[in-house]
């Protein structure tokens, strides 16, 4: 396998430079020459893309696309992307479930950062490095992509952003980060996440996550459908608890054939089932996310419905119990 990194370098935080009168896009040749040594021998590769903030779904995909096809290519061992840390967990997530069993072949890591380029306190080159480092660490090949931020490497499956105004900001609770970057290697922690199920097809993109509380109008879910959606996420309470008003209309999109997934916006690990006093809506016939955040359950109903158009309520829900 080959021992060569490649850097697909977007433009965001990380690259940005914002002194007063000196504002610019630092390149991927530059990011790589602030990374320091472990720099050495990597190729950047300079990639289109919107703010991490807003990026649509057509560059989503094509990212995934241009990592996934670098990995395939056999010419990398590892792949490092650079990329605004606001849909940081999204992007990872999309990009491990698009490659599948390749995943064993190379090295994928996201990174970012939340300050400038040459802020003082500046957290990229140090996060770069540490990609860097992780990409051509064969103790991260057949992890499936992963991100790195302040020495800690995370799953795309359990990341998300806590706090996007700190370094150490990403966090993969209840299970915590699967390696840290000690001396320029990965020292693994926990065992990853198994590999998720495969996927045939390019993701739906008209897939809904809608945040549930207290008094929520049923009619927001209702009408759904009408707006064209073809899977919604519920964002829950608790363990994946959401308003016993919303039982109907949830009965009346999974009669329609439309996926009804429950995510919560709390951590809760994957084994750790729902007592049946708290899984009514599970026996409606909505999906459990299995323990994924909701942005993270988003992407997999999104990578489900995208296998084919037979893929409905059954379909989605046998995958789902394979993640």
């Amino acid at each position: 396998m080959a021992d060569r990194v490649l850097l697909l370098a977007t433009k965001d935080t990380v690259a940005h430079r914002r002194r007063p009168g000196r504002e610019s896009v630092a390149t991927g040749a530059e990011l790589l020459a602030a990374a320091g040594p472990v720099a050495a021998g990597v190729t950047a590769v300079d990639v289109m893309s919107e703010p991490g903030w807003d990026l649509s779904p057509t560059t989503l995909l094509a990212l995934a696309r241009r990592v996934r096809e670098a990995v395939t290519s056999g010419e990398y061992g590892g792949i490092v992307l650079t990329q605004g840390v606001d849909a940081m967990a999204e992007t990872a997530y999309l990009i491990d479930l698009v490659l599948g069993e390749e995943a064993a072949r190379a090295a994928v890591v996201l990174t970012g950062a939340v300050r400038a380029l040459d802020d003082p306190d500046g957290d990229g080159p140090a996060n770069l490095a540490g990609a860097l480092a992780a990409a051509a660490d064969p103790a991260v090949r057949g992890l499936g992509a992963v991100v790195c931020a302040h020495g800690e490497v995370h799953a795309a499956r359990w990341v998300t952003l806590v706090d996007a105004s700190r370094p150490d900001g990403f966090g993969s609770a209840p299970y915590g980060p699967v390696g840290r970057v000690v001396d320029g290697r990965v020292r693994l922690l926990t065992a990853p996440p198994p590999r998720p199920p495969a996927v045939t097809g390019p993701p739906e993109w008209d897939v809904v996550l809608l945040k549930t509380y207290p008094g929520i109008n049923p009619e927001l879910l209702a009408s759904l459908v009408d707006g064209g959606a073809r899977g919604v996420v519920l964002e829950g309470t608790g363990r994946g608890n959401v308003p016993a008003s919303l039982f109907a209309a949830i009965s009346e999109l999974l009669d329609a054939d439309v996926p009804v997934v429950i995510a919560s916006r709390s951590h809760h690990p994957a084994e750790d089932g729902l007592p049946p006093d708290q899984a009514m809506a599970e026996r409606l016939g909505a999906i459990s996310a299995r323990g994924l955040r909701p942005e993270q359950a988003r992407v997999a109903l999104m990578a489900a419905l995208g296998n084919g158009d037979e893929w409905g309520v059954d379909a989605v829900r046998d995958w789902f119990a394979r993640l």
